[in-house]
């Protein structure tokens, strides 16, 4: 009698891509914190007339200029900490696209979006419009994700080269806006999981936890 075919199973997202999700999640959300930190919770030139009321009482001088010295020593340590974090999602953006080399062509991203945009079956239409219009997303992000790096890389050697020396500051309007342009993503993509969630489309956080059903790879 003849055996059986066995079939390789794979789950609907690699064990590659659902780490670089949140390994990305973690290090966009350190990126983004460490401008919060700047730019509102130790605003300096804010904070100088407290610190300098706060050194008063304790019988200490100190004029705003040696302020913005201490200032200055706070704010290079938490850049500091922006590179890194900046050099790890250049780091996260080369795995994730090695991942989808090397991982089986299933759960490769190409093709679910090439499924998205198969023709819609039957009352099906509006499901994978969706779908297709939420794929698209996801490749705007990547491209906005490869913007920022390569903006943050030209930045960190912005001071070593003359070239981009005189570009630096528009590198850094570009920088700026995509960072407010990936919130944006990152606040519709929150949302519409949880929309998803409570609605028809019900374990989509579980499955880039746990991998996702198993399909079938021929």
């Amino acid at each position: 009698m003849p055996q059986p075919t066995e079939t390789a199973s794979v789950k609907k997202y690699s064990a590659g891509l659902r780490i670089w999700h949140w390994s990305n999640y973690l290090v966009i959300s350190g990126l983004l914190s460490t401008i919060l930190f700047l730019r509102v919770i130790i605003n300096m030139r804010g904070l100088f007339p407290k610190m300098q009321q706060v050194l008063q009482e304790q019988g200490i001088s100190a004029t705003e200029q040696q302020l913005r010295g201490v200032g200055r020593l706070v704010s290079h340590r938490i850049w500091d900490w922006h590179i890194y974090l900046g050099v790890a999602l250049s780091i996260l953006l080369g795995w994730r696209i090695i991942t989808e080399l090397v991982q089986p062509a299933v759960q490769s991203f190409r093709a679910r979006l090439r499924q998205a945009n198969q023709a819609p079956a039957a009352g099906a239409g509006f499901r994978l419009r969706k779908s297709a219009a939420v794929k698209y997303s996801y490749l705007v992000f990547y491209l906005l994700l490869t913007v920022m790096v390569a903006t943050g890389l030209l930045l960190v050697y912005a001071d070593d080269v003359q070239a981009l020396h005189e570009m630096e500051h528009f590198i850094k309007d570009i920088h700026s806006l995509n960072m407010y342009l990936i919130l944006a993503f990152i606040v519709v993509h929150i949302v519409g999981v949880v929309w998803a969630e409570l609605h028809k489309d019900r374990g989509i956080t579980s499955d880039m936890l746990h991998g996702g059903q198993a399909t079938d790879q021929e």
